[in-house]
C-alpha cells in the first residue's frame, strides 16, 4: 500500500503533509491553473476531506519501487456519487511532487466544484497560517 493511500485512509493529514515535496505541483479536477507549494496542497487535502463522505480507494495501480502511482478512489458529495484517481509522481527523495487529481461523472465534479468552493476561504485562511 502506497503511504500516501495509508495517510489518507488514516485520516493522518500531519503524515500526508509530510509526504509532500515543499514544490509540489497540484491539479485540480475543477480548477483550471494548478496550486503550486506544501501549504495550499496540505489544505486543499484538508478541505476535500470534509467534503468528501463515504471515502475509499479501490485500487492501486503502480510499481512499488516506481515514481508513477494511480490511486483509485469512490466517495460521496452530497447525494452525488463520485469516482476518481490520484495521479502522484514522486521526486528523488520521494516525495510527491506532482499530484494530478481526476473524477467523474460531470454531475458530481460540478458538486465537487461547488464543494470546495464554500471551504475555499477556509483553505486560504489555513494556507497562509501554515505558510508563516
Amino acid at each position: 500500500m502506497h503511504p500516501f493511500r495509508k495517510a489518507v485512509e488514516a485520516g493522518d493529514h500531519a503524515a500526508i503533509e509530510a509526504l509532500l515535496a515543499e514544490n509540489v505541483v497540484f491539479t485540480s479536477p475543477v480548477v483550471f491553473k494548478p496550486y503550486t507549494g506544501r501549504a495550499i496542497t496540505a489544505t486543499i487535502v484538508r478541505g476535500v476531506s470534509r467534503v468528501f463522505t463515504d471515502f475509499h480507494y479501490v485500487r492501486e495501480i503502480g510499481d512499488a519501487d516506481g515514481v508513477d502511482h494511480a490511486l483509485i478512489f469512490r466517495a460521496k458529495v452530497g447525494d452525488k456519487e463520485i469516482e476518481g484517481c490520484d495521479f502522484l509522481h514522486l521526486d528523488e527523495d520521494g516525495r510527491i511532487d506532482d499530484f494530478t487529481v481526476m473524477v467523474r461523472p460531470l454531475s458530481a465534479a460540478q458538486a465537487l466544484q461547488e464543494a470546495m468552493a464554500a471551504q475555499f476561504e477556509q483553505i486560504s485562511r489555513e494556507a497562509m497560517g501554515a505558510a508563516e
